[in-house]
């Protein structure tokens, strides 16, 4: 079974991403860190029981030899809701049941953060990044617990895409979040609401 763990707002330069997201709920972003393996960086929200991400390409990290994780090596324009990242206990067997594409597990750490990621190999996740990327975690430590109380919490996340059908009918059985929908639309994109200490705001 899959739950939603985050989302990640994919920004071409951190700074930009940050402001943007802090204008747009009212609130400040937590630090996050570096992931070397990827030469991107992030700063961090908590929303309860997951978490939000702005995530962008670190220009002081070295480059990596492979593709990036969600496709930030073609991502160009304003900093936008991009991705959303479902958790599992046994990241062979979700991949196991989930379409060529979705990635090849890479391990990942930051301080005593130990997590797994199916990274695809071009970067680029199946249905145009609408399928969630997949994560699982090591031990007990896990990013929400960490963060701030933000006074912000997700009301729901819309991924409007062609594929609309497929993609529910492959989800179908692995993950139930009244949060999310997954609507037909011309193409790719996304948006949620939260609640927030200023009201309910819309980042797409």
């Amino acid at each position: 079974m899959l739950r939603l763990d985050h989302l990640a707002i994919s920004a071409s330069n951190l700074a930009d991403g940050v402001a943007a997201v802090e204008a747009a709920l009212g609130v400040t972003l937590a630090p996050g860190g570096q992931h070397p393996l990827m030469a991107t960086h992030n700063r961090l929200l908590g929303l309860g029981d997951i978490y939000l991400e702005v995530i962008a390409i670190d220009a002081d990290a070295p480059a990596p030899a492979h593709p990036r994780w969600f496709d930030l090596d073609h991502f160009a324009g304003r900093p936008r809701l991009t991705n959303w990242i479902a958790a599992c206990d046994d990241l062979e067997a979700a991949l196991a049941v989930l379409p060529t594409g979705v990635g090849e597990p890479e391990q990942l750490a930051r301080g005593d953060l130990r997590w797994r990621m199916a990274v695809p190999e071009d970067g680029h996740l199946p249905f145009d990044g609408a399928c969630p990327a997949l994560i699982e975690w090591q031990g007990s430590a896990h990013p929400a617990q960490r963060l701030p109380e933000s006074g912000v919490r997700l009301d729901w996340l819309e991924i409007a895409t062609p594929d609309a059908a497929a993609l529910n009918q492959m989800l179908s059985g692995l993950f139930d979040d009244s949060r999310v929908r997954i609507v037909s639309g011309a193409a790719k994109t996304m948006r949620a609401q939260f609640s927030t200490p200023n009201g309910p705001r819309v980042i797409a």
